[in-house]
């Protein structure tokens, strides 16, 4: 019988001989409106190889697993854990920075809330640069690695609470759904009421938004609910 995918990862991570292992991931990279959430787990391989291995035997990357599931594995990595770092990156700073600028920020700074004590730093894909923890950039990072994997649901579930408050913040746009992506829903909710606060200016697919206008903001009163919700 194949071991169940946590343990995979969980060997994988054990390989790098360390005990105290920190892995980094983001949700919401892609979207078109909502946070940037990055999120560091450190992992105690010495305290779970004595006590707390069973609750992660199901762990997985994020994109693999269904919502109920990764609220279950979100509880179950808070249980485990060691530490755990999350940073909110909104619209705004993501419009100021970067996209890319910011998501590099958001990874050293969660990495660096956890070295030390981490002895071994683990990122989804991305070289950080001279300024991060030392640390190594694991391509598919989050179907190898349990810190990574731990990570990615901890970025996910946050992030998709985040999209739910928003959403009844205003109903209109549909983020409950789909998380503020570009579905077939979502924009024809941008092409109705225009962008909104939660919006990216910086960063949306070409041709997608042709028929909206780029500042076309909500109405006054819908603006000051979503000010308020960020």
């Amino acid at each position: 019988m194949p071991r169940p995918i946590g343990q995979k990862l969980l060997s994988f991570d054990r390989r790098l001989g360390a005990r105290f292992v920190a892995g980094a991931d983001e949700a919401g990279r892609g979207s078109l409106a909502g946070p940037l959430v990055v999120a560091g787990v450190l992992l105690d391989y010495e305290c779970l190889r004595n006590h707390r291995v069973r609750p992660l035997a199901s762990l997985n990357d994020s994109k693999q697993v269904s919502p109920a599931e990764r609220e279950q594995l979100f509880r179950a990595v808070v249980g485990c854990a060691a530490r755990i770092s999350v940073r909110v990156i909104p619209s705004s700073e993501i419009d100021r920075n970067g996209l890319h600028r910011s998501n590099l920020w958001g990874l050293r700074s969660v990495l660096g809330d956890l070295a030390p004590p981490a002895e071994a730093c683990l990122v989804d894909g991305f070289r950080l640069g001279p300024s991060a923890p030392q640390h190594r950039a694991v391509v598919d990072g989050d179907t190898k690695s349990a810190a990574i994997a731990a990570a990615s649901i901890v970025a996910k579930v946050t992030r998709d609470r985040e999209m739910h408050a928003l959403h009844r913040a205003d109903p209109r746009y549909g983020y409950d759904r789909h998380k503020g992506y570009a579905t077939a829903e979502h924009l024809a909710a941008v092409a109705r009421h225009g962008y909104s606060a939660l919006h990216r200016r910086t960063f949306r697919p070409p041709s997608l938004f042709d028929t909206v206008a780029p500042g076309a903001p909500p109405d006054a009163d819908r603006r000051k609910d979503i000010a308020g919700a960020q």
